[in-house]
């Protein structure tokens, strides 16, 4: 059987292994080297830990094999975050007199990244993901940097489209791939050129390492891409990396029962009078679905609503027993929080970005349904 051919848990459970050794670990453990025997002239994959290391190599193997089954050409790096695999596309393909475009609506650092960019010289310009407004941006842009769904508001935006309209002007693609993950949407399979995630959230699942990763099939630019890795050092470490390979075996497992859920919990949260504003792109009703449907294989594990006030999320955070109030999501624990009290999203007060985790169903919405009654009172 090819690898393109294999089913999507087959792969995730295989993705990245060697070959198998007769007496050695199917997965073979952490490498921890800041150097490796060189003798004479330099040659070979391996020579100083900051640049390459055998368990980053297995772990990126894996991620480009979900990222982009049976394609030898495109070339996976992993970072120390997500945040500095995003950096690394940013600050590798931009220069000054530069235009690029981002999410308005996006990450929360990216504010923070576009100070950066435009210190260097580098014209920033937003759009919200909604309507594929960022189409109206691109005119001159060197580079177009896509979230979808974009986090914490989960709009979507349609990527081929967007990907066509942008390669027509000249400008690469990136997408932030973190909500949907390489088995909820590919990135790459609908024009873009670069797909990035943090592995830190469901790729990984666990809430126990930070990662990130970037994809792509251009080797200039991949190329480049890894020269900033090299210079600025973002390296993850090896027991990191290893860490994450052995979560991807559960990565199909777990993003089934953790979507199924989420789906659930939506419908259950619909019927709510208190709940506004309630987003989930694989409701029917949900205003993101129709793209969301063409370009998504799965529709991720991160629920966001609006209660009626700033006191009454905190009550109702107060009173789940099953979900964190963490601000991370897509582990196998649930997850929960007032996306306002960072400062620095527009949102309402009342504002939630629930994870769904991999608890029972009925547990899971019994929880938030009493959570939601507790906090009326």
């Amino acid at each position: 059987m090819t690898e393109a051919a294999m089913g999507e848990g087959t792969r995730a459970v295989r993705a990245g292994l060697p070959e198998p050794v007769k007496n050695e670990p199917t997965l073979p453990g952490p490498v921890f080297a800041a150097h490796f025997h060189l003798p004479g002239e330099v040659s070979g994959p391996y020579a100083y830990g900051r640049d390459e290391n055998p368990t980053w190599t297995h772990l990126e193997r894996a991620i480009g094999e979900l990222e982009a089954p049976g394609d030898a050409d495109v070339e996976t790096l992993v970072f120390a975050s997500g945040v500095a695999a995003v950096s690394a596309v940013l600050f590798s393909q931009l220069s000054v007199g530069d235009a690029v475009v981002l999410p308005s609506d996006g990450y929360q650092v990216l504010p923070l990244v576009r100070t950066q960019l435009e210190a260097y010289g580098i014209e920033v310009r937003t759009a919200p993901t909604a309507g594929d407004a960022q189409l109206d941006a691109l005119d001159g842009a060197k580079l177009l940097l896509i979230e979808t769904p974009c986090n914490p508001g989960l709009d979507v935006c349609d990527i081929r489209r967007l990907a066509e309209a942008a390669h027509a002007r000249g400008a690469l693609v990136a997408v932030d791939n973190t909500l949907a993950t390489p088995l909820g949407q590919r990135p790459l399979a609908l024009g873009a050129d670069f797909s990035m995630a943090s592995g830190t959230k469901q790729l990984t699942g666990h809430g126990d390492v930070l990662l990130g990763y970037v994809a792509g099939r251009d080797g200039a630019a991949m190329a480049a891409v890894r020269r900033w890795r090299k210079i600025i050092g973002a390296i993850s470490g090896p027991m990191e990396a290893w860490l994450a390979h052995r979560s991807l075996a559960t990565l199909q497992l777990r993003v089934d029962r953790q979507n199924a859920t989420a789906l659930v919990l939506a419908e259950a949260l619909r019927e709510r009078p208190e709940v506004t504003a309630l987003r989930y792109p694989g409701l029917s009703d949900d205003p993101a679905h129709k793209i969301a449907s063409q370009q998504m294989r799965r529709y991720g594990s991160v629920i966001s609503f609006t209660l009626p006030t700033r006191a009454c999320a905190e009550r109702f955070l107060e009173a789940l027993r099953l979900v964190d109030d963490a601000t991370s999501f897509g582990g196998v624990r649930s997850t929960a929080e007032r996306r306002g009290r960072w400062g620095g999203d527009d949102v309402p007060e009342g504002f939630i970005r629930l994870s769904v985790g991999a608890e029972d169903p009925e547990d899971l919405v019994a929880d938030v349904l009493r959570a939601l009654d507790e906090s009326d009172r």
